[in-house]
């Protein structure tokens, strides 16, 4: 085991490169700097591509387009510049283009501030781009965490020929923690990337049969083709939910309450749980590991001990909606969240569960 003191960008900048990424391209903005800084240095150093874009609506584009000849590709943002990679974040689900998009997400709404938030939930979860589509999001709850999933991000977009979106923030991504840098990942059995365009006006397969070049598009302007197109996507996206659930039950056995919080907020819910348990309070949480597809299995091992569910984020309240629907009805939900780039204290989220106790108690 090869421990290493890293800072979260710096970290899951190495595990991209750990993963196989072949080319990043991007452009600044804080909180996420240090990732295309550390990149800027080793990629060339290894014979891959950096580009720092003139924008990141051209960075995403790039990605479009080296993820559509077969390369293993990363960009990486904040918020809005998220945002504006929104059209080609689409554009790669229609025409079934795997690459990876980190996002170290910072206060909202607009340019904002620069501070950890959580309030990207509904954009990397409902995408902001047109159409029916889906991407992975893996939300790290620490910096061992972020590096395992950014390795592993790879293999999981090209194994469903898809993004995958990293929901970090700008506190995981600026504190500084050991990071086993060794670590194993789970490793996929990956298909040919037989799809690719490789600039070829033709081509010839394993079975020296010649085919016709490829052509990579999500433009159908025959309804029935795209109806098919998109149920095609479809039956991926229900691949997906069906085995990328992925989550953490914590102390749920005898629970009065359920907490529902990932990332940073999950870390300071994991403080708030020891101090309620010293007063006898019974807590336990789940830990959303994939934003999508969201973990409802999770909430089928709730047991009857527990009374209701509190929902803790650092934005307005946008994962509510997941827990409400996964809850089916069953119990009452809570929120309590901070917005603005304000992470909660521990003491706020214990006050929290007391008043959401004392209510259903009451």
């Amino acid at each position: 085991m090869a421990k290493v003191l890293m800072k979260g960008n710096e970290a899951m900048a190495l595990a991209a490169i750990k993963g196989g990424v072949d080319a990043f391209f991007g452009y600044p903005i804080t909180p996420q700097n240090e990732i295309p800084e550390y990149l800027s240095r080793e990629l060339p150093k290894l014979g891959k591509v950096f580009v720092q874009a003139e924008s990141e609506v051209a960075a995403i584009n790039m990605v479009y387009g080296a993820g559509g000849a077969g390369a293993r590709v990363l960009t990486s943002s904040s918020s809005p510049g998220i945002a504006l990679k929104q059209e080609g974040i689409t554009y790669m689900a229609g025409s079934q283009i795997p690459g990876v998009i980190i996002n170290v997400m910072r206060g909202g709404p607009g340019l904002g501030g620069i501070q950890p938030s959580q309030a990207d939930y509904y954009q990397v979860t409902r995408g902001g781009g047109n159409g029916d589509y889906n991407c992975i999001v893996l939300a790290p709850e620490n910096v061992q965490e972020a590096f395992d999933l950014v390795k592993e991000s790879f293999d999981l977009a090209d194994y469903y020929r898809n993004p995958v979106m990293i929901a970090a923030d700008g506190l995981i991504g600026q504190m500084m923690a050991p990071v086993d840098i060794d670590k194993e990942t789970p490793k996929l059995d990956l298909p040919e990337k037989d799809w690719a365009t490789t600039g070829m006006k033709n081509r010839r397969t394993k079975e020296n049969k010649d085919v016709d070049p490829n052509i990579i598009v999500s433009l159908s302007l025959v309804d029935t083709v795209l109806e098919e197109m998109n149920l095609v996507l479809q039956k991926k996206y229900t691949h997906m939910r069906e085995n990328q659930q992925r989550y953490e039950l914590i102390n749920i056995e005898d629970a009065e309450i359920v907490i529902v919080a990932y990332g940073t907020s999950s870390r300071i819910c994991r403080s708030a749980m020891e101090i309620l348990k010293e007063e006898g309070i019974k807590v336990g949480m789940i830990r959303p590991i994939t934003l999508w597809p969201f973990p409802e299995k999770a909430f089928a091992e709730i047991p009857e001990s527990v009374k209701g569910l509190l929902t803790v984020e650092m934005s307005m309240g946008q994962m509510i909606d997941d827990v409400k629907i996964s809850n089916n009805g069953k119990l009452p939900v809570g929120f309590y969240g901070r917005c603005g780039g304000v992470i909660p204290e521990p003491e706020e989220i214990v006050n929290a569960v007391k008043d959401f106790l004392g209510g259903l108690n009451g």
